[in-house]
């Protein structure tokens, strides 16, 4: 041990940098900015966060995941690298999530059912985000795997803009998704690029929006029930 001044300090380890949550909306409160928001007091200001990149490790029961899918993707014909298919693997809550690009969606997803180390061969269903405030990703279709043989799940997540809201259906993966997919499009517009009869399921099909998109209106729709119109909210009702 030494007392000179000009001793070097003994290096400290340096803790990863937790990562970044990805900011999709801001959420404010009651009548903010005459919006009709109904949500909270007006001056409330609160970040909606989802969560960033994962930095912890992966589960227990998924080890080796992320690298067969990269090793299987490296050895397919014609497949993405790793790199392009898979913006993020984020960790969240014991939950593992693979946000892919739609235009390597079906690639994604067949390597995951029929890579051996892998085997998710079960699909649980899709379903739909809206975060209007997300510039060019407002929408998010949501698919859910399971994997029968190794006793395990994973998320797929796949963005798209309002203006462009399309991403490759992945019947011609997992069949059962018909009807998912389906619902999602009824209820948040997104466009499944592939789907062998994408129509409404739950709504009529004249019915003009899609009812579970953020931007949809609480009220004030006139609504066709058994052959009778039935007058919007605001002018069967006196409020004054």
């Amino acid at each position: 041990m030494t007392d000179r001044p000009d001793a070097p300090e003994p290096e400290r380890a340096v803790e990863p940098a937790a990562p970044a949550p990805d900011v999709v909306r801001t959420r404010r409160g009651m009548f903010s900015e005459g919006t009709g928001d109904t949500s909270g007091y007006g001056r409330i200001r609160r970040p909606v966060a989802m969560p960033g990149q994962g930095a912890e490790p992966l589960p227990e029961g998924y080890g080796g995941v992320v690298a067969a899918l990269r090793e299987s993707l490296a050895e397919t014909d014609g497949a993405p690298a790793f790199a392009d298919a898979v913006d993020a693997v984020v960790v969240y809550r014991g939950e593992v999530t693979l946000r892919v690009p739609r235009e390597h969606l079906v690639a994604v997803a067949q390597r995951l059912r029929d890579e051996p180390d892998l085997r998710f061969e079960m699909c649980l269903g899709t379903s739909g985000v809206h975060f209007p405030e997300d510039a060019g990703a407002e929408l998010r279709a949501v698919t859910h795997l399971q994997s029968i043989t190794w006793g395990r799940r994973l998320r797929l997540e796949t963005c798209c803009p309002d203006d462009d809201p399309h991403v490759p259906s992945l019947f011609s993966v997992y069949p059962t998704v018909d009807w998912h997919e389906r619902e999602t499009f009824d209820f948040f517009g997104i466009v499944f690029d592939g789907h062998p009869s994408l129509t409404r399921i739950e709504m009529p099909d004249d019915w003009d929006g899609h009812p579970q998109r953020k931007d949809y209106p609480l009220g004030g729709i006139g609504v066709q029930f058994r052959g009778a119109e039935v007058a919007p909210p605001e002018s069967r009702r006196s409020y004054s």
